[in-house]
């Protein structure tokens, strides 16, 4: 997979866009649309040439990048803690995890499972969201540090959204794996922030503008 700054870019704008429908779904609830669908389908990505195959297309990570850029624009003014915390987490646990071969191979197994059962049903059927929800938890929860998913009590309690949000942790941690696997690191987003911030901004102004008049 090529190194690019526009790869790193829309592999960490996957995992923001990830972190962003866990926020959603916690406080908000259980919404099924064209954000989850991306995130969904990148888990069954796994044998692709290039990033973009991952998401299908750039434009589907508008909401990533959007979230991305309020996050580490000092002048934004919509920086959201949570987010925050969610993304340091996930790059944290993936490096644990890829440390972990016998997690990777379970998660493989479950993926592939999954895969199947989307032949049957849907990309986003509960019976599948409710698969990678206990692949997340027999194999990512069982590192540390745990995700703590802050949220409405009732609706963090309700079996449907506890799912999506556990699949779409499992997104997140696919997205940061690629990040990883194209060059990817905490020292550059120490040093290379700018560049970070610019290249996101320069594919999102590149995106196509959509029309949601009715």
């Amino acid at each position: 997979m090529p190194h690019s700054l526009n790869d790193r870019v829309l592999t960490f704008a996957g995992i923001f866009q990830a972190a962003e429908l866990v926020r959603r779904t916690a406080t908000q609830g259980r919404k099924i649309d064209n954000d989850i669908e991306t995130c969904i389908s990148s888990l069954f990505k796994t044998d692709v040439e290039s990033v973009e195959e991952i998401y299908q297309h750039s434009s589907h990570l508008r909401l990533g990048l959007s979230t991305l850029i309020a996050q580490i624009d000092r002048d934004s003014g919509r920086r959201d803690n949570e987010i925050t915390r969610y993304v340091i987490t996930l790059l944290h646990l993936e490096k644990k995890l890829s440390q972990r071969q016998d997690l990777l191979d379970s998660i493989a197994d479950g993926i592939k499972n999954a895969s199947a059962q989307v032949t049957y049903f849907s990309l986003t059927h509960e019976s599948v969201i409710a698969s990678l929800a206990d692949l997340y938890q027999n194999t990512i929860s069982t590192l540390s540090p745990k995700i703590i998913v802050s949220g409405e009590p009732g609706l963090l309690q309700d079996p449907d959204n506890a799912n999506l949000i556990r699949a779409l942790l499992l997104c997140g941690i696919r997205s940061a794996m690629a990040w990883r696997q194209c060059g990817g690191s905490r020292w550059a987003l120490l040093f290379k922030r700018q560049a970070i911030l610019s290249e996101a901004k320069n594919i999102l102004d590149k995106l196509p503008c959509i029309d949601t008049r009715v």
